[in-house]
């Protein structure tokens, strides 16, 4: 247990990180220090099978639903199922502008796997990390959407699709030309090929920060109160109170995110299977 309600905090953000230490091993950190000076090659572990957890779940649902599918009596989960599917279906209907087979079953994925990661925020921030703390294991963050390497990652999947259907789509001269020849004319090419250049690299940033920073800052209040009820009774009762608000308010930040990403993710191959930008 941290000594500090800052060392607790600090402790809760800490990753389960594997790297090479400063001896030349490989192993998990046993501090931030050390999980710091394992450097770039370090892999979170923590959020690795969260994240490849919760896709399997995702899987697993889906496919369960899909082998006992039935018309005539319908079950409570594959009434959600559906009223999801026909939610991004619509979504896709609305924004998707080309025809591409790939971008609604794509989008329910993105939708339904980044909601499942984004919901692991609702478990009780002890729980967890004192359950594999018995086991011997020091750190465990468990919110996948909560680390920017997730995240990115994701961003970054969704650009190199963009990337490779502008190209596929428009061709290479075609693709050249949106970023060369816009906004201002040909004339001034020089001009343009430096603004969309920034534009077209700012989109997985900001589409990775922008899941990122809502989730960390969901989490970091879960985590400050928390925090609250190592302060005494008093403040414990207000503790539990916030933390209830608090989790009934994130159920929207959960979903409204998971579906930002997703529409941010329609519209970007929107944009690549358009024949021009503006």
């Amino acid at each position: 247990m941290a000594a500090t309600p800052a060392e607790y905090i600090r402790h809760h953000l800490q990753n389960l990180t594997f790297g090479q230490h400063a001896d030349g091993s490989w192993g998990l950190a046993h501090s931030a220090q050390e999980a710091k000076e394992m450097g770039f090659m370090a892999i979170h572990v923590d959020t690795m099978c969260w994240s490849i957890g919760t896709g399997i779940l995702f899987l697993w649902v889906f496919r369960k639903i899909a082998k006992s599918f039935s018309i005539d009596k319908p079950g409570h989960l594959q009434s959600v199922i559906e009223i999801i599917f026909e939610f991004v279906n619509n979504s896709v209907k609305t924004s998707f502008h080309g025809r591409n087979p790939l971008i609604a079953p794509l989008a329910l994925t993105v939708f339904c796997w980044i909601f499942m990661m984004n919901l692991m925020d609702l478990v009780p921030v002890d729980f967890i990390p004192s359950l594999f703390g018995l086991m011997g294991v020091h750190y465990m963050k468990m919110v996948p959407s909560t680390d920017v390497n997730a995240t990115f990652g994701l961003s970054l999947s969704v650009f190199a699709l963009f990337l490779y259907y502008s190209i596929k789509v428009k061709g290479p001269l075609g693709f050249f030309a949106e970023i060369a020849f816009h906004p201002f004319g040909k004339k001034l090419f020089f001009v343009n090929i430096p603004l969309e250049s920034v534009s077209l690299l700012a989109r997985p940033l900001s589409h990775s920060l922008r899941l990122f920073g809502n989730m960390f800052a969901g989490e970091l209040i879960f985590i400050l109160i928390a925090a609250l009820y190592s302060a005494g009774l008093a403040w414990g009762a207000v503790a539990g109170v916030l933390q209830i608000g608090w989790a009934i308010f994130h159920i929207l930040v959960i979903t409204l995110q998971a579906y930002i990403f997703m529409m941010l993710t329609i519209v970007y191959l929107s944009m690549a299977h358009s024949s021009s930008q503006h």
